[in-house]
């Protein structure tokens, strides 16, 4: 992962911090320390999944798309997938070497295995829970 999903939580978790209220992408870049431009795009995909709802224009911002019990760090995740957690390998191994021909199978399945007991962790928690730590 890239630090988006870091990204994501931070984001959705300044919005919880806030109900009710229109947050503007330049004080969720502040409290990140990054591009307001990589915020928004970051909000346009969480957008795209529900989890984020805007509103143009001056007295614009970002809210929460659903309620903070409703959105677990597994939604977060699945929005921001992009890559396996142990990531993939480029070249094709030899298929003549007893390892090299079963090696990238393996990895798969162990990679699919890492990838569901981290959406299954993830799962578990609620925006919510996680908010809760910033009290």
């Amino acid at each position: 992962m890239n630090g988006q999903f870091q990204i994501a939580v931070h984001i959705l978790t300044l919005l919880n911090q806030e109900p009710g209220e229109l947050i503007a992408s330049e004080y969720i870049a502040g409290s990140i320390n990054i591009n307001p431009v990589l915020v928004r795009k970051e909000i346009r995909n969480l957008r795209n999944y529900g989890l984020i709802t805007s509103k143009e224009g001056k007295a614009g911002g970002y809210s929460l798309g659903r309620s903070p019990e409703k959105i677990t760090l597994g939604d977060v995740y699945k929005a921001v997938y992009s890559n396996p957690a142990l990531g993939q390998a480029k070249n094709l191994p030899n298929p003549d070497c007893p390892v090299g021909r079963q090696i990238n199978q393996h990895l798969n399945e162990l990679a699919a295995d890492v990838e569901s007991a981290i959406f299954k962790q993830l799962n578990t928690i609620t925006l919510a829970d996680f908010s809760l730590k910033f009290k």
